[in-house]
């Protein structure tokens, strides 16, 4: 529940500090005191997105503050998924900066709107004055039934389900188009296809082949120039290696006397044995140098049909011309393989539907077990809410498709009138009694979701009298098992509370403020006989509102 509120320089409140206790909470004030910026400031802490407009100083940051005391509610385990520290006594933070940033905190740790949103849903139901209207709203129908039929895990498994029927679904659909394409190219991707894997692609075969063809070409100059080199390495008297053995016998003979002599014998017997090893290579290269034009041939024609393919397909280098065919490859198997894939996704489509049907009947079933429940509850509120030959029919018939919600279509009728046709609830209604039904709905929904705190913000609105005074009533015995706060403008209501808030405005020389203040009995007293009787109170109201405090 909410036990304290404190508010700074937001709208038209400068400071306000509040304490709130269980049970049944009024706040009353005239019109434009300021109770839509009380509600503005709550929905920041819930994690409404902040208006920067609505900081009344702004040279000053403005603060929102919350504790709740959430022991009996078992939130420890979505403390933890949310990586923030329990506490009893949580306190929420939401400060809006004069630079225009927004800051929220849950028990001094900064968290992010989304999960105060979530949080929030766990804490406190705003019924605004907006909110009766969605009594004719689908989603919202369903959620009360949902709500009362504690569906909400296996709601949870049908969207989950829903969800990967649907992907299966785009993936089949886009299957369809590309396999729609690529039969028409079907033909073209193979033609080319196999032209490169004809060509016997490999990494590095181009390379070698423009070696080996410059080789084949140039058979006249190697052998001559390579013939020279040998003879320069090993002719008898003038050759290299002749002329290094000499010098390394030579050498052999005072290598002895220093290490100095040593390292030069040492060095040119390196030198011998690298020049032995090149001139056996450059041997072995002239044995293999002959004139061999089918090899040139052959050689000259790889290499013209690698050129010709690099240039067909746009491509510099062997290794993009293979990743083309690998995506070639991938193209005709799309059209070579797409029945199968197709049937297997069909495959898969059908076992998904089942299990969609599975669980979507288990929630047409919770669904439909409630209904006459709820039905029976709810018309014997509006009894009490003066509304005796008010029935209410719900119709929950199987849809075609797979929707949002499950596979059912739900419809709400009314008939206010002993004798009336049902109609829909949104035609058959009037405001005032669409608040009478909206707070029986809320009524029943505070039973099953257990809510810390719901706030009702004018449910009363186009009821007056003797109905007054049965909505104080219910609103009464809710606030028995929750906290209960209610914004009104009606004695009757307003004179059941436990505890009891005034807004109003205080001008001062300089600016308009927003206060509010806890009311004592006496000043209880006065404040209903102002909403009686207007601010001239006269002592017949005054004993009305004591009588409605008893």
């Amino acid at each position: 529940m909410l036990t304290a509120l404190s508010i700074k320089n937001y709208a038209l409140i400068e400071d306000i500090n509040i304490k709130l206790q269980e049970g049944f909470t009024i706040i009353t004030g005239e019109t434009g005191a300021g109770k839509s910026i009380m509600l503005g400031a709550l929905g920041l802490l819930l994690g409404n997105r902040a208006d920067y407009g609505s900081i009344r100083d702004t040279e000053k940051k403005c603060v929102i503050e919350g504790s709740f005391n959430i022991a009996n509610y078992k939130l420890k385990d979505f403390f933890l998924a949310e990586d923030l520290d329990y506490e009893e006594n949580t306190i929420i933070r939401r400060e809006i900066l004069a630079s225009g940033k927004s800051r929220a905190f849950v028990n001094d740790t900064p968290v992010k709107l989304t999960s105060l949103n979530r949080l929030g849903e766990y804490l406190i139901d705003i019924h605004s004055q907006h909110e009766t209207l969605s009594l004719g709203n689908n989603d919202y129908q369903f959620q009360v039934i949902d709500t009362i039929a504690n569906s909400d895990a296996l709601l949870l498994e049908y969207k989950s389900e829903l969800k990967s029927y649907k992907n299966l679904q785009k993936k089949l659909l886009a299957l369809k188009e590309q396999q729609a394409l690529a039969t028409k190219e079907y033909d073209y991707n193979l033609f080319l296809l196999n032209e490169l894997e004809e060509a016997r692609l490999e990494n590095g075969m181009q390379e070698e082949l423009e070696s080996r063809y410059e080789e084949l070409s140039n058979v006249e100059e190697l052998t001559e120039n390579l013939s020279s080199a040998l003879n320069l390495l090993e002719q008898e008297e003038i050759g290299s290696l002749d002329s290094l053995k000499q010098a390394r016998a030579s050498l052999s003979k005072i290598a002895g006397l220093s290490s100095n002599y040593e390292n030069f014998h040492q060095r040119i017997e390196s030198v011998i044995i690298e020049l032995d090893d090149l001139s056996a290579e450059v041997t072995d290269a002239l044995d293999r140098v002959e004139a061999n034009p089918e090899e040139l041939e052959a050689t000259n024609q790889k290499l013209q049909l690698i050129y010709n393919l690099q240039k067909k397909h746009s491509a510099e280098t062997i290794a993009e011309l293979l990743q083309i065919k690998k995506e070639l490859q991938e193209k005709v198997s799309v059209s070579e393989n797409a029945e199968n894939t197709l049937s297997e996704l069909e495959n898969a489509i059908v076992k998904q539907e089942a299990k969609l049907g599975t669980v979507s009947k288990k929630l047409h079933e919770k669904r439909k077990a409630i209904i006459p429940t709820f039905i029976k509850e709810a018309e014997l509120l509006l009894t009490d809410l003066g509304m005796p030959n008010a029935r209410l029919k719900i119709a929950l018939k199987k849809a075609a498709n797979f929707l949002a919600n499950g596979q059912d279509e739900l419809f709400w009728f009314l008939t206010a009138n002993k004798g009336g046709d049902f109609k829909e609830i949104k035609k058959a209604a009037s405001g005032g009694e669409l608040s009478r039904i909206m707070l029986a709905v809320k009524s029943i929904l505070a039973a099953q979701s257990k809510l810390p705190t719901i706030i009702f913000d004018e449910i009363d609105t186009g009821v007056s009298g003797d109905i007054a005074q049965k909505m104080a009533g219910i609103l009464q015995r809710m606030g028995n098992s929750m906290q209960v706060i209610a914004i009104t403008h009606l004695p009757q209501i307003a004179g059941k509370g436990n505890s009891h808030f005034k807004i109003f405005k205080e001008d001062s020389a300089n600016a308009t403020t927003t206060k509010i203040e806890e009311l004592k009995e006496d000043q209880r007293i006065e404040e209903l006989a102002m909403m009686l009787g207007g601010k001239t109170i006269g002592e017949s109201a005054l004993a009305h509102a004591r009588a409605l405090l008893d």
